[in-house]
């Protein structure tokens, strides 16, 4: 019998009842209980906490650690980290025998990881060792805690309710060296029998490659996607807080908004590149090629079949699936009349800067003498790359302006007139489109407008081009 894995993100991992009776327990539902793996998020905020928050930039331990020679402020965030941990704990396990074994389990770990930053902050005070060579390695120790703990937690706490259920650490806590990924995992699971215990697996690795170099805080999702390759699932499921939907119902209207029964992996791009990923797009490469259909579903709605993704799904009619889109990005404009007849060496230096500081570039325009990047990040990285920009391109003027991406996605929009219609219907609502971006493969549309048009942009493209029709699996503007 074929097995499924299935990642569990943080915000469920947070509402343990929901997560053991809904995925776990299936809803009741007379089902087999193994031939699963799941792998599992750190609990909703701590890894925030641990490094930095992932939606503002506040730092976290690893921030203040990277960014100060002082001891005092990084330490006050680690009790701070130490402190919600033991409240997490307190409220899975209750005054038990239990909950004093996790909070060893977990206080050991802390315990370490703190006195490693200690020794390695007085060992760098000394001139032949720079900081700077170990925060990699700070970053990836600092992560792999709050995995090790909402995966050991959910194991003992399953085991307490009469699940099978064995903790698999990824982490490499105190090995003795790296093993590439692939391998790592393989040694992880050699002897698990799918069909009697049920793996519940951190969601960092630690291996030779370091994910968070290629993947940052989307680790976990590399961690799940080669595991269902490697282990041959026949399906990989992502549990989350949420449905895949039209669009943002708190946004639209929950009226008005309806979960996408089926889309595929080129949707799924779309989302990612406006930071609405489904899963982490590297990590779908390796779904998509062996074959491994993907679903989305929403722990507090077990009913629901969820969001099935696959690499070959076209929708019946051409339409549009999804509008979704993102604030926060910089327009960055590079002009200059020497780029034209010498527009490749401009975008190569431009992207360079771009990527030196490590900015998400969601989308581009070019023309004759001119180079937009659109940029998602805060604006002090926005305003060292603009310097930069003017240092290495002193004759050319650099703009930089706040906009909003909005985006209609697809897995087929060859729909005659769509583009006149998505205008038609922002120029209604009085917003200016600053820009509009259409590719030959036809599954999305990007309109540029002004930030504070976000709301109405998203709802009127909504309005417009998904709540004209239902045709069952897709929402279609046919």
């Amino acid at each position: 019998m074929s097995h499924t894995v299935e990642k569990i993100g943080g915000t469920s991992m947070s509402e343990y009842d929901a997560v053991r009776d809904n995925v776990v327990m299936k809803n009741g539902k007379d089902e087999d209980l193994y031939h699963r793996i799941f792998v599992v998020s750190a609990y909703g905020g701590l890894t925030d906490l641990l490094l930095e928050n992932k939606k503002n930039g506040q730092p976290g331990v690893y921030g203040l650690f990277a960014s100060t020679n002082d001891d005092d402020p990084w330490m006050e965030a680690f009790d701070k980290v130490r402190k919600r941990v033991l409240e997490l704990n307190k409220q899975y396990f209750g005054d038990t025998d239990l909950r004093k074994e996790a909070d060893a389990y977990i206080k050991e770990r802390l315990d370490d990881a703190e006195r490693c930053l200690t020794d390695l902050q007085r060992l760098c005070q000394h001139g032949h060792f720079e900081l700077d060579a170990h925060l990699f390695t700070v970053r990836e120790m600092l992560a792999s805690i709050g995995e090790a703990h909402s995966a050991w937690n959910m194991a003992k706490l399953l085991q307490r309710d009469g699940v099978n259920a064995r903790f698999v650490d990824l982490s490499g806590w105190k090995a003795d060296g790296a093993l590439a990924l692939d391998d790592m995992i393989k040694q992880s699971f050699a002897g698990i029998d799918f069909a009697k215990e049920l793996p519940i697996v951190t969601g960092y690795t630690h291996c030779k490659e370091g994910l968070m170099a290629s993947f940052d805080r989307g680790y976990s999702e590399m961690t799940f996607s080669r595991i269902a390759v490697l282990t041959g699932a026949h399906e990989a499921i992502i549990h989350k807080e949420f449905h895949l939907s039209s669009a943002d119902p708190r946004l639209v209207g929950a009226d008005k908004v309806v979960p996408i029964g089926r889309t595929n992996y080129d949707v799924a791009d779309q989302l990612a590149n406006l930071g609405m990923e489904a899963i982490h797009p590297r990590a779908a490469k390796g779904l998509r090629q062996n074959g491994i259909a993907l679903r989305v579903k929403n722990t507090f709605d077990p009913d629901h079949d969820g969001t099935l993704i696959t690499g070959d799904y076209v929708s019946e009619k051409p339409c549009a699936e999804i509008i979704a889109g993102r604030k926060g990005v910089y327009a960055i404009e590079v002009f200059d009349q020497d780029m034209m007849g010498n527009i490749e060496k401009y975008d190569s230096g431009i992207l360079h800067q771009i990527s030196r500081f490590k900015a998400h570039v969601v989308s581009k325009d070019i023309n004759a003498n001119t180079i937009v990047h659109y940029v998602a990040g805060n604006l002090k990285t926005v305003n060292r790359i603009r310097n930069m920009l003017e240092e290495k391109y002193p004759d050319a003027e650099v703009d930089v302006r706040k906009v909003a991406v909005v985006s209609a996605i697809g897995s087929d929009m060859k729909v005659s007139g769509m583009l006149a219609k998505s205008a038609t219907a922002l120029s209604s609502a009085n917003i200016s489109v600053l820009a509009i971006h259409q590719s030959i493969r036809q599954v999305d549309m990007q309109f540029i407008v002004d930030e504070d048009d976000y709301d109405q942009a998203v709802k009127s493209l909504h309005k417009a081009l998904v709540e004209v029709h239902d045709h069952g699996d897709a929402i279609c503007a046919a």
